[in-house]
């Protein structure tokens, strides 16, 4: 009876297994992931650059938001499996 309680009393932990077919999603997935992190490194230059020409001009200080901006959807980008891993 001890063991029959014990037994019902652990929670299974599963292994995810990714079926054959999900070849074509996770292609897709690699792309957009690559892509979002050029995008993201492409952004970081046009907003140093932004930075540097405000900068001349004396209004520096606005573009760090932008730059804030630009890193925090590489922050995103980078971070989505453990983010959407972290919720399912």
């Amino acid at each position: 009876m001890h063991s029959l309680v014990l037994a019902a009393s652990v929670i299974p932990n599963p292994i995810p297994t990714l079926p054959p077919e999900a070849d074509g999603l996770l292609l897709v997935l690699n792309w957009a992931s690559g892509v979002g992190l050029v995008l993201g490194v492409l952004g970081v230059i046009i907003v140093g650059i932004g930075m540097v020409i405000q900068l001349q001009r004396g209004e520096g200080a606005q573009a760090i938001g932008k730059l804030g901006w630009v890193l925090m959807g590489c922050i995103i980008i980078t971070g989505a499996s453990g983010i959407v891993r972290a919720f399912v």
